[in-house]
């Protein structure tokens, strides 16, 4: 017991002290629905194709039109620990198909230093030089990074990767995200601290245009090197926008029985698109902070879930923002296929 409490120490120092030494916002947003919805890739569908964990502000529907919709006037409340961002934030759902073919959702896991429902792990990031300052998104900006589409590593955008822990603590807790023994893939193997999930965006910005038709083109990544190294951004996107990031824990310990894997090992995890691979993980981001809020976090350089410039509110608070599905969809217990009926493909 001594042990696991040393361990949960470490881990949490470790993501903290990153989160401090780089100067990095890290906070928790609660499950606010999982539901077949995406105003972003299919706006007006009351149920998109495939299923997503979403958190954030409870203003999030199936048509969210740039600019004219206004998440911080129409939300309420917010999943999210600071109590000033009404953003969104979704990503696809995790399931593990058993040998007989039933499907379960695999739970997620709050992040080490953290409470809440579930969710997600947000950070948003100035540069590591500690000095430069960037561009807070503006209103009605929203991107996407990632393609659902895709079956294989080739053609897979930046830092986009999976990591598998051996323990529950995150203990060894491997280094910065996308390094080591992370894989743009699925884990081959059982996890048995879970999986987690890191999708990290574009950082450069054409200026002008808060969206693009595949929500894509106004974003890009730095010409030469990285954000990291303070790579500059291409000329075509030359404002530099804070580096966001979002973790996701997969609580996988409950499926770690070899006797419901398929019989050849192969693992046997799928994202709600009916990916077999893992390379099509994909997240979606709607800007949505009140004000000057997150400019004003950012060139004060906030360290993770508390920040002076501002308002924040109890995990208590964040986890009772939820929103009830727009059609109701079972999406727990096990199940006979992937809601929205996908097939599994691994090519």
């Amino acid at each position: 017991m001594q042990w696991r409490s040393l361990a949960a120490l470490a881990a949490l120092l470790s993501a903290r002290d990153v989160a401090n030494a780089q100067q990095m916002m890290r906070f928790s947003c609660s499950k606010l629905t999982i539901e077949r919805l995406d105003p972003l890739v299919s706006p007006g569908m009351t149920q998109s194709p495939h299923m997503h964990q979403v958190g954030g502000g409870n203003s999030f529907t199936s048509t969210m039109t740039p600019v004219e919709y206004d998440l911080v006037e129409k939300s309420t409340c917010t999943s999210c620990s600071f109590s000033e961002d009404f953003s969104n934030y979704w990503t696809a759902n995790l399931f593990f198909k058993a040998r007989n073919g039933t499907l379960k959702r695999v739970p997620q896991l709050v992040n080490m230093g953290l409470k809440a429902d579930g969710g997600l792990t947000v950070y948003y990031i100035p540069p590591y030089d500690g000095k430069t300052n960037v561009t807070a998104f503006k209103p009605g900006f929203r991107m996407l990074v990632g393609d659902s589409t895709l079956r294989q590593a080739e053609g897979q955008q930046r830092q986009l990767c999976h990591r598998c822990f051996a323990t529950i603590n995150q203990v060894p807790f491997g280094g910065a995200p996308c390094t080591g023994d992370d894989t743009a893939s699925l884990p081959p193997k059982m996890c048995s601290g879970g999986i987690r999930t890191t999708i990290t965006f574009p950082t450069c910005w054409d200026g002008v245009n808060v969206d693009s038709p595949d929500h894509k083109s106004h974003v890009a990544y730095p010409e030469t090197g990285t954000f990291e190294s303070s790579g500059p951004c291409p000329a075509s996107h030359p404002v530099k926008l804070p580096q966001l990031m979002y973790e996701i824990i997969w609580d996988t310990r409950e499926f770690n029985d070899p006797d419901v894997w398929p019989e050849d090992g192969s693992q046997p995890f799928v994202y709600s698109m009916g990916d077999g691979t893992g390379y099509g993980q994909h997240g979606d981001y709607m800007f949505g902070w009140k004000g000057d809020a997150l400019q004003r976090a950012l060139d004060a350089r906030c360290s993770n879930d508390r920040c002076s410039e501002l308002k924040s509110q109890s995990a208590e608070d964040a986890m009772r923002c939820t929103l009830n599905q727009t059609v109701f969809e079972k999406y727990d217990g096990w199940l006979s296929q992937l809601p929205g009926n996908w097939t599994i493909t691994y090519s």
